[in-house]
């Protein structure tokens, strides 16, 4: 089987990869010319626009796009499309809010183009431990494209899943990553009380890697930590400063919209917040107010 493919940073470059070791034709595009180059040495067809791509294709076609959500993944649906003809399918295997998803469906299925909303999860380990991949969209289209989804899965039977119709890939993994969110803080939380423990001086690699192995908490994120530990144990050289790329604002969100209680992903979402600011004006509020009323002593910020 064949598809196109459009973007080839870290994660699209190694889905590529896995397609290829699965004897898929792959024809890849990227505005950068040696991602392109660095890929088709692995034996990817290359091309040098998208209009080219479409072009060493054959009818009916599929695009999968891994490109940043938002207006980059707008453009290029909206030029990929101008490209394509009725029956072809565009894949969207980026973090796209879902809303957009069910509306760029609709719009390019007025020209018959069908268009599959695919969460994929898995990093830059999808390469060597596959994907795991929550896809929305027309079944039938699902169905034609399914050896593919087999192939970037972590086996043909694991690790996919037709979620439901448009829309309901991206609403999957905007709650994937929301858990996520959690999940990180949760174990942020307990190293770093365990870390504030001196007196027993504990080793957060070696508790890491004893977590690994029959504990209720182990999990791949644990496994992450306890390479992170290895290679640096006290994480220095990092700084405590976390960015969030849109998923846990839009699960807190629909969990508004839907009235539903989700306080650890909402917690876990202020933390990132709380990370990026050196001195929280809301903290120097809180000091100031001791010393209004009690008296006591503030400490003077450094100029």
């Amino acid at each position: 089987m064949e598809i196109g493919m459009i973007g080839l940073g870290k994660m699209g470059s190694n889905m590529g990869r896995r397609l290829l070791g699965g004897s898929h034709r792959v024809v890849v595009y990227d505005p950068v010319k040696e991602a392109v180059e660095a890929i088709a040495e692995h034996g990817a067809v290359g091309a040098t626009s998208i209009a080219d791509l479409i072009q060493k294709l054959a009818k009916p076609c599929a695009v999968w796009l891994m490109v940043p959500s938002g207006d980059p993944t707008e453009s290029t649906i909206n030029t990929v499309a101008a490209e394509l003809s009725a029956g072809d399918i565009i894949v969207d295997g980026g973090n796209s809010y879902y809303k957009d998803s069910m509306r760029r469906a609709a719009a390019l299925f007025e020209n018959g183009v069908i268009f599959l909303d695919t969460g994929t999860s898995g990093g830059i380990w999808g390469l060597k431990e596959g994907y795991c991949l929550m896809i929305g969209g027309r079944s039938e289209a699902f169905q034609r494209l399914e050896p593919i989804f087999q192939t970037l899965a972590p086996a043909p039977n694991q690790g996919y899943i037709h979620a439901g119709p448009s829309g309901a890939g991206h609403f999957v993994k905007m709650i994937h990553n929301g858990i996520e969110y959690g999940m990180m803080q949760a174990y942020a939380e307990g190293f770093e009380l365990m870390q504030a423990k001196r007196e027993f001086d504990l080793n957060m690699a070696q508790i890491a890697e004893v977590w690994r192995y029959g504990s209720v908490v182990r999990s791949w994120l644990l496994d992450l930590a306890a390479g992170a530990f290895q290679e640096n144990p006290n994480l220095d050289g990092i700084q405590a400063y976390v960015e969030d790329s849109g998923e846990g604002r839009w699960t807190v969100q629909e969990s508004i919209d839907l009235a539903v209680p989700i306080p650890v992903i909402s917690q876990a979402l202020q933390a990132r917040f709380r990370s990026r600011q050196e001195q929280p004006f809301s903290s120097k509020l809180l000091a100031a107010l001791r010393q209004q009323f009690g008296g006591h002593q503030v400490r003077e910020s450094k100029r």
